[in-house]
């Protein structure tokens, strides 16, 4: 290569420069080494100057497009980063392994990057339709990358959240690297290959199912990253398959249809229906987190931590694991390690809702919400609903309660699980995707669903079954083929009744319970009372009079709503109420005070379900 000295540059005429090629022609025989190309750049456009031509760069720079606009492929000034990805056209920028540099109009260098960097992917998500740039940088000898919005490329202030993946930007060099990173993409709209992504998994409209779309690249946030990468295939699916079909015949009714319900999920939005909990309860040693992994087996690496979670999480975080699963199940190990074990209502709400809450976004407006339609399955060492627990929230749970070990060698299944997994979902999802063998699933699915509306269960709670034993159908069908699939009479002994649900009705047996527990509370004469003890209220022949502050608090204590009992006590004819009270007074020893008075007549309206007893009304046994 000579020298700068050794090259003589030709003596171009102003009109030379105005009206023919020959001046940038001439210089473009220099393309070959960009580095000599920006030096007799310089110097070319001194000369130009020298004869009234003040805009040789502009021009040169119009040149070269012309010469991209006749053959696409050819590249003038490419990206020189040693190990890149790709070859980029980077226009008058000067991109090595010295990093990225341009000249403003005076001819001062500027810095847009100290190392190395370049778009390598633009990501279309088939969600939200959004574009994406994956951004491959290079720090010493490695090369990494970072999927980034748009927006925060955009923006002088925002792509400084880049530093905190490492690289070199700041508020000195941030609108360079911006600028750089706009103009290659511009440049280079056809050489950078675009992919589809998603930052999610499960069934997406006219796409297929997250993550088994080809080319398929995940786009979502950070933390979700190692859950996106674990639902894959490993080891051998016959392994798999010998270890599944060995728990599916044996006598474990709740290690069947936890199984059952990891199929089920994917079918909720198919069928129409909605997300619904599945709970396996028992003592500790029984074999629950086993079956949980074997539930996850199905789609994904089910080793803790991986794709099976515990409940150590917010509500937030939960809620957001909802709506990244999506259609596959979300699966939470260990319900007792919550702190607050009173209540679980609010969780059962939240994630049976399908619909996550709205917030704010950091730069104004809101987020997106996150929806999801599948299956909750969990486990811990107690069920995850109590006595007083909403009608809604029992209506929305199976609870699959285990008397007996769930499997006869839980070591061997684990170990085999862990390392053969995530076959049976990919093959059940390919055989299912057709529109026909979706059409008969649906029909199946009425058809349980009928059969199971003529108990006495809910229609949530059937709909919830005949999801679980559809799947199951299907999932003997088309990969078991070993023809022990659930019917109706495995799984009805784990559904709630009409009577079950309904919390005003539980509130009732609740409330006779504690009167005939303390009985000696309730005292007909006021003189027969123990000395010191607390009176509650009095009993004659016709009521059970029951101080109202302490009827609210022993409700309260039982996690019922004292309102909405009472109303139903009302409308059942079970009280006498005031004109415009609820409670009445009546006189107990000295003093009027008010109480609620129940009634023990027999010709009370009973609530179907109930029948009468010596102190009051009961449920059957």
């Amino acid at each position: 290569m000579k020298s700068l000295n050794e090259i003589q540059i030709p003596d171009f005429t102003k009109e030379e420069y105005l009206a023919t090629p020959r001046p940038f022609e001439w210089l473009n025989a220099f393309a070959e080494n960009n580095f000599q190309l920006m030096q007799m750049l310089e110097q070319v456009s001194k000369q130009a100057s020298s004869v009234g031509v003040k805009n040789f760069k502009s021009l040169f720079k119009a040149y070269q497009k012309s010469l991209k606009t006749q053959d696409s492929n050819i590249i003038l000034n490419s990206t020189n980063f040693e190990g890149q990805e790709l070859q980029l056209d980077c226009g008058m920028w000067t991109c090595d392994d010295f990093g990225v540099t341009g000249t403003d109009k005076f001819g001062f260098e500027f810095v847009a990057c100290m190392h190395p960097i370049m778009p390598v992917q633009r990501l279309i998500n088939i969600d939200s339709k959004t574009e994406k740039l994956k951004i491959a940088f290079k720090k010493g000898f490695q090369w990494r990358s970072v999927i980034v919005d748009k927006k925060t490329l955009a923006s002088n202030n925002s792509i400084l959240s880049l530093a905190d993946f490492g690289v070199a930007v700041n508020s000195e060099n941030s609108r360079y690297l911006v600028r750089y990173l706009s103009e290659l993409e511009s440049m280079n709209y056809e050489r950078i290959p675009e992919l589809n992504s998603v930052g999610r998994l499960g069934w997406i409209p006219e796409c297929g199912f997250s993550p088994y779309v080809e080319n398929l690249v995940f786009d979502g946030d950070a933390t979700f990253k190692h859950f996106f990468e674990s639902v894959r295939s490993y080891g051998s699916y016959e392994k798999w398959l010998e270890v599944a079909k060995s728990v599916r015949s044996g006598k474990s009714i709740p290690a069947r249809i936890i199984l059952a319900a990891s199929f089920a999920s994917v079918l909720v939005e198919q069928c129409g229906g909605l997300p619904f909990f599945v709970h396996l309860w028992g003592n500790t040693e029984g074999g629950k987190t086993v079956a949980l992994m074997l539930a996850a087996s199905v789609w994904a690496n089910p080793r803790l931590g991986e794709y099976v979670h515990s409940f150590n999480g917010t509500g937030v975080a939960q809620e957001l694991s909802a709506g990244f699963v999506n259609s596959l199940p979300l699966i939470l190990d260990e319900l007792q390690i919550v702190k607050e074990k009173k209540d679980f209502d609010q969780l059962i709400y939240q994630l049976t809702e399908g619909v996550g809450r709205q917030r704010g976004a950091k730069t104004g407006g809101l987020q997106k919400t996150g929806t999801w339609n599948n299956c909750i399955i969990t486990s811990g060492e107690m069920p995850i609903s109590g006595s007083g627990s909403g009608g809604g929230a029992v209506n929305r749970i199976i609870d699959v309660e285990y008397t007996t070990a769930i499997f006869e060698n839980p070591v061997y299944v684990a170990e085999t699980i862990k390392k053969n997994y995530g076959y049976a979902g990919r093959d059940f999802i390919e055989n299912i995707s057709d529109s026909t063998v979706l059409e008969d699933i649906r029909a199946k699915h009425k058809e349980y669903l009928k059969l199971l509306q003529q108990s006495e269960s809910t229609d949530k709670q059937s709909m919830s079954a005949a999801l679980i034993l559809t799947a199951d159908f299907y999932a003997t069908k088309l990969i078991f083929k070993d023809g022990n699939n659930l019917d109706i009479e495995d799984i009805r002994p784990f559904l709630s009744t009409k009577t079950d649900v309904s919390q005003n009705m539980r509130a009732y047996e609740y409330i006779m319970d504690v009167v005939a527990m303390n009985e000696n509370r309730f005292v007909s004469d006021i003189s027969s009372a123990k000395e010191g003890s607390e009176i509650w209220g009095k009993i004659d022949n016709d009521y059970i009079y029951f101080n109202a502050t302490k009827f609210n608090a022993v409700l309260r204590d039982g996690g019922y709503n004292s309102a909405s009992f009472l109303s139903w006590l009302k409308a059942n004819n079970l009280i006498d109420v005031d004109k415009k009270q609820i409670s009445k007074n009546k006189k107990i020893g000295k003093l009027a005070v008010r109480c609620i008075w129940l009634k023990r007549e027999t010709e009370s309206v009973i609530p179907d379900g109930f029948r009468e007893y010596s102190g009051g009304f009961c449920p059957f046994d």
